[in-house]
């Protein structure tokens, strides 16, 4: 599902100060997370939806029976009634990491097909992110609060809340298809296979499921961005990837830092060369897996195709401009398309969507190791598991599990799982998104099915409909369409028959 999504997706680690750092301090993108100097989150106005906010009071541990279990929140969740009626499908959206409301705002596609369906709309906040804090503002305190984040109480939550709520609508009989993008993607394919009995049908749009222990290759995700900005153009590919070695030379000079950020616009003097590194990386990396074929505002506001953007003004440039210079005029278009800003906040930049938490769980379940190889346009890195995990342990004491989640929902054999265990889950990818990478790119059995375009970005087929939208896009919402009214008929048939 829209996974973002993925999102997807905070700076997880901690950056060391040069270009030429082992992968555990690389940026770990993920659907939603941004920038990894996020400081604070943002107080921005709440996007007006179709939507009525409620709120369920949730168990904080759904797995022990330790009196600090029954312990409840308040978890938040969004309903659009506006086409249901009592027994007609319900539509549930498998909150990731953020706000609910920004995943409701990106997700049109799911208001787009209501009226067909006649389906109620469920967006369930993720716990830990949002309005759902299981300890209100002393939520991310220490490791004692936050062991209450991962995946399988998340998705726990979801059950539990799903069948509340049929009950209170007596409608019990109604079927479930869960959907859910990047992260969130995720979760809807493995709420699938955990909780058949409550969800018929999973359709996950740009779900990494594959990108943990050593399923794929580590350096599947850089190489994707790479190549996204090499089909456009061979000469923007090499500009950026020798954009690294200037800035490293640039580092090692006098006033370095405050030429850099007089290169940069900044709005405060730089303290250290990594932030603009970062700065730029981050701008790169989330313009490929937002390369959309209509204008958007998803992670920035951005213009359609904005891979091709950035590397129209990449050419521009004379042969002989430097490539640091021509790097930064490309990044500025993902922070300044609006062109609003007069300066850049690069190392103060505030979480307009409440991705913070995504940090922990990087650090407990969610290790996705990453490296960059020689075909890559960033520098060259490799994975120290050891030193990453050092850096986990100084930050929540805790150290991760990297094999915690290809234990709890499958690994390398992970298609024979779906395919004995599984059944009725799309997966839907665009080769254009990174972390096409890591999902489900052939079909697994006659249910589970894999949509893959050759132009789609990190869950584009959530997306609003457009008047734009190019064929293929408007092709594979239909078979997505088609897919879901097969299940629902054979679940009605069922019912009929029982």
């Amino acid at each position: 599902m829209a996974s973002s999504l993925s999102l997807f997706f905070l700076f997880l680690i901690t950056f060391s100060a040069t270009l030429t750092t082992p992968a555990n301090s690389l940026p770990t993108f993920f659907p939603g997370a941004t920038y990894q100097s996020l400081i604070k989150q943002a107080k921005t106005p709440k996007p007006k939806l179709p939507f009525k906010a409620h709120y369920f009071p949730q168990t904080l541990d759904h797995f022990t029976f330790q009196p600090k279990s029954s312990k409840l929140f308040y978890q938040k969740y969004l309903i659009n009634s506006h086409y249901w009626h009592k027994g007609a499908p319900i539509f549930v959206y498998t909150g990731n990491e953020g706000d609910i409301e920004w995943f409701a705002a990106n997700t049109g596609f799911m208001l787009d097909i209501a009226p067909k369906f006649k389906a109620l709309l469920v967006f369930i906040e993720h716990r830990f992110y949002g309005e759902s804090m299981p300890f209100g503002k002393e939520s991310y305190k220490s490791a004692k609060t936050l062991g209450f984040l991962n995946s399988q109480q998340a998705l726990a939550d979801f059950a539990v809340l799903i069948r509340n709520l049929k009950q209170n609508l007596s409608s019990e009989a109604s079927p479930v298809v869960v959907f859910g993008g990047s992260y969130g993607g995720m979760l809807a394919a493995w709420f699938r296979l955990k909780y058949p009995h409550i969800a018929i049908g999973a359709l996950a749009s740009s779900a990494p499921i594959l990108q943990f222990d050593k399923i794929i290759p580590w350096s599947s995700f850089y190489d994707a961005v790479s190549q996204d900005f090499k089909d456009v153009s061979w000469n923007c590919y090499e500009v950026i990837k020798g954009s690294w070695e200037e800035l490293e030379a640039m580092s090692t000079q006098k006033e370095a830092l405050a030429e850099l950020s007089k290169a940069f616009r900044t709005c405060k003097s730089l303290h250290s060369t990594a932030s603009a590194r970062d700065w730029l990386w981050t701008a790169f990396v989330y313009t490929a897996m937002v390369n959309y074929p209509t204008e958007a505002n998803f992670l920035k506001p951005l213009p359609a195709y904005p891979v091709q953007e950035m590397c129209k003004i990449i050419d521009k440039f004379p042969s002989g401009a430097a490539k640091l210079g021509r790097s930064f005029a490309a990044a500025s278009l993902y922070y300044n398309y609006s062109r609003a800003e007069n300066c850049f906040e690069i190392e103060h930049e505030v979480d307009t969507h409440g991705l913070h938490g995504w940090d922990w769980q990087t650090c407990t379940e969610m290790v996705i190791p990453m490296t960059c190889s020689k075909e890559s346009m960033f520098p060259p890195s490799g994975f120290d598991y050891e030193e990453f995990a050092e850096q986990c342990q100084m930050k929540y004491g805790v150290l991760p599990r990297p094999h915690w989640i290809t234990t709890e929902f499958g690994g390398e054999r992970i298609h024979k799982v779906l395919k004995r265990f599984g059944s009725n889950i799309i997966f839907s990818n665009g080769k254009q998104d990174p972390w096409s990478r890591g999902g489900v790119l052939k079909n697994i059995s006659a249910s589970i099915i894999a949509l893959v375009t050759e132009k789609g970005a990190h869950h584009v087929d959530f997306r609003s409909a457009t008047k734009d939208d190019p064929d293929w896009l408007v092709e594979q919402r239909r078979q997505e369409v088609e897919i879901i009214q097969k299940w629902l008929n054979e679940y009605y048939a069922d019912v009929r028959h029982a």
